[in-house]
């Protein structure tokens, strides 16, 4: 199993490059960011920093979207950096929430986000793709390799992921839900004539390593919040009760009333107080380094490859530091 660091790019930006490099020495070998334009830094400025500041650690944003950039500029700027640092870009995206809604827009349609994914991957790796109707094809890259990975949750973006991306970015650590989307996944890329075994799986959530929980949960209960902000998404497509998303996921933003994109993804959150123990212990990974070797064993046998610790709370270098000594290697064994 891989494991990834996920950042917020808060300035100053050396920080988020000191706990990259700190990551990288403690056996991360992917480092993720938010990228969301009015709430924090330009992110691909700041890839350009880790990159040069590391020697194998792989980037990229968790996630971007189709809309707040031209898919020719998003597919020049990884091919950018990959020609730079050696493809060592992963291009996370999904239909957009905080960057789009932030800004006044809605997050894009999934026919949308399809057609970027083929579109992106094809320019950064030097072919031609139509963007807006227009051939395009960027002649200077040489050689580039970009992975486009997917973040869903409702079943036509898990069968969109399974049918295009090359990875599955799952934001939530629950093994039971883990399995129902990872299978969904594998299932449309079997139906779409790939092997299902190539699409790569992520599992994306924060880590608390310690013995207090009730503080753990603390820190960590606004990832429920965000997630909230997907899952109100489903219910208002597709039902609460419709059978076509399970609900262990959904049930819990019944309390749910609006959502505060200052505060996102904060420890702290006031707009997360509808999220109970229950959910924080189900989608985090809490408690000592036992708790989190054990659960990380179990999503990997459900698939999961890679684990993308979620850093945002008041233990940064501590979870580094004890993910370094004792999980990572426990799951590397």
């Amino acid at each position: 199993m891989d494991f990834g660091l996920v950042l917020q790019t808060d300035p100053p930006a050396s920080r988020v490059v000191g706990l990259m490099k700190r990551a990288e020495r403690n056996g991360f070998t992917h480092g993720w960011t938010f990228d969301s334009a009015v709430l924090w830094q330009e992110p691909f400025v700041v890839y350009s920093q880790i990159l040069a500041a590391t020697t194998t650690l792989k980037v990229g944003p968790m996630v971007t979207n189709p809309g707040t950039r031209t898919w020719e500029v998003t597919a020049s700027t990884f091919a950018t950096l990959n020609d730079m640092f050696g493809n060592r870009t992963v291009c996370g995206i999904g239909r957009g929430d905080s960057a789009m809604r932030v800004a006044g827009r809605r997050p894009n349609t999934l026919a949308r986000l399809g057609e970027a994914i083929d579109a992106i991957r094809d320019l950064a790796e030097g072919r031609e793709a139509e963007v807006d109707g227009q051939p395009l094809r960027i002649p200077w890259v040489k050689d580039g390799r970009l992975p486009v990975w997917m973040a869903a949750y409702g079943p036509k973006a898990l069968a969109l992921t399974g049918r295009k991306a090359d990875g599955f970015i799952l934001q939530l650590a629950d093994p039971y839900l883990t399995e129902w989307m990872v299978k969904a996944v594998r299932a449309a890329a079997a139906e779409a004539g790939r092997d299902p075994a190539s699409v790569t799986v992520c599992v994306a959530a924060p880590a608390y390593v310690g013995d207090d929980l009730a503080h753990a949960r603390e820190q960590c209960r606004w990832f429920g919040g965000m997630v909230g902000n997907h899952v109100a998404d489903l219910v208002s497509r597709y039902g609460e009760h419709s059978g076509l998303v399970p609900e262990a996921l959904t049930s819990y933003i019944k309390g749910r009333h609006g959502y505060d994109y200052s505060h996102h993804g904060r420890a702290g959150n006031p707009s997360t107080d509808f999220v109970p123990d229950e959910i924080v212990d189900r989608f985090c990974l809490l408690g000592p380094p036992e708790a989190h070797i054990d659960k990380l064993r179990a999503l990997r046998d459900l698939g999961v490859d890679q684990f993308a610790v979620y850093d945002m709370h008041d233990a940064q270098e501590t979870t580094i530091d004890a993910y370094g000594a004792e999980i990572i290697p426990a799951l590397s064994r």
